[in-house]
């Protein structure tokens, strides 16, 4: 599956969000809409079906069939055609207009319409309360890898929390606090995006080279080089990205933030969700949650931690 970079500029035309390439000129900001446009030119049926599997586990269930769903910060689109292929209907939205665009080239390509009830894409933000309310509530809510690049985590969390209807469930993927080394990389995501664009690539080279000279020299003290290039040869095949694309997305993912496993457990506790699932990435990794909404009636808000 190709997809030209003219298409996606003219698909992300359409998207009225000016405060998003503001703050990518300003540097506070990284286009992760780019690297979701280079990820739906590899994009096959065997990714694809990996994305159906790996909703299909944590959410308990083989079929979403006559379920709503929203996917905030949909990205490139293959979390929703998940959804879409296991039967739910579908409404997914973005901050990033490029990433608006990718969704809807991944739609337009299964012949879907724009105005298709089974599956919506729009430009969206996941702090807009007024825009959130206005979609009212979903069986699943779904987020994964995106509310800690809102700028305003705990913020983002209690309003993905709002959208889930009671009895419904929340699954949301975050980065693992891991203290100094969290804020270090904080710091590291800043200045990439303040860099020239011209720059960035070897900065980031830079920031990664520590961890990938470790890895690349265990593998060579135990006799097994080849180990660590099939981490670079293979990784295409399994991530469905080029390793050096996730590095940059890595790398270069500011607004950054990050919570603890037991933040966010009594974050969501105190509005009335379970814990259904957990996954703990390990490291600076993403931890996994899915909650269920238990409360029968409107959410409660105790402050966010850290209000005073």
């Amino acid at each position: 599956m190709s997809i030209s970079s003219a298409a996606i500029e003219t698909g992300a035309g359409h998207a009225p969000s000016a405060t998003h390439g503001a703050e990518v000129s300003r540097g506070e900001r990284f286009e992760f809409g780019r690297n979701w446009a280079r990820f739906l030119e590899r994009l096959n049926e065997e990714r694809v079906g990996s994305a159906v599997e790996s909703l299909k586990r944590p959410l308990g269930a083989e079929s979403l069939e006559g379920k709503t769903f929203l996917d905030v910060g949909c990205g490139s689109g293959l979390f929703s055609l998940a959804a879409r292929r296991l039967g739910a209907r579908v409404h997914s939205f973005d901050y990033d207009p490029l990433s608006v665009a990718c969704a809807r080239e991944l739609r337009r390509r299964l012949g879907e319409a724009d105005t298709s009830p089974g599956w919506r894409i729009e430009p969206g933000s996941a702090l807009d309360r007024t825009y959130l309310e206005g979609l009212g509530q979903f069986d699943i809510v779904y987020s994964w890898g995106v509310l800690h690049h809102t700028g305003r985590m705990w913020d983002a969390l209690e309003l993905a929390g709002r959208a889930v209807r009671p009895g419904g469930q929340l699954y949301i993927a975050l980065y693992n606090d891991q203290g100094s080394k969290t804020v270090r990389w904080r710091r590291v995501k800043r200045l990439y995006n303040r860099l020239p664009r011209a720059v960035q690539p070897a900065f980031a080279a830079l920031a990664v080279a520590p961890d990938e000279g470790k890895a690349a020299l265990r593998a060579l003290l135990s006799g097994r080089p080849g180990e660590y290039l099939r981490t670079w040869t293979r990784y295409q095949a399994r991530r469905g990205m080029s390793k050096w694309r996730d590095i940059v997305d890595w790398v270069g993912g500011h607004p950054y933030e990050a919570a603890k496993v037991d933040e966010v457990f009594s974050f969501y506790r105190a509005r009335g969700f379970a814990l259904e699932y957990l996954r703990c990435g390990g490291g600076l990794g993403c931890n996994e949650f899915v909650f269920r909404h238990l409360s029968p009636g409107p959410l409660a808000l105790p402050p966010s931690p850290g209000t005073p």
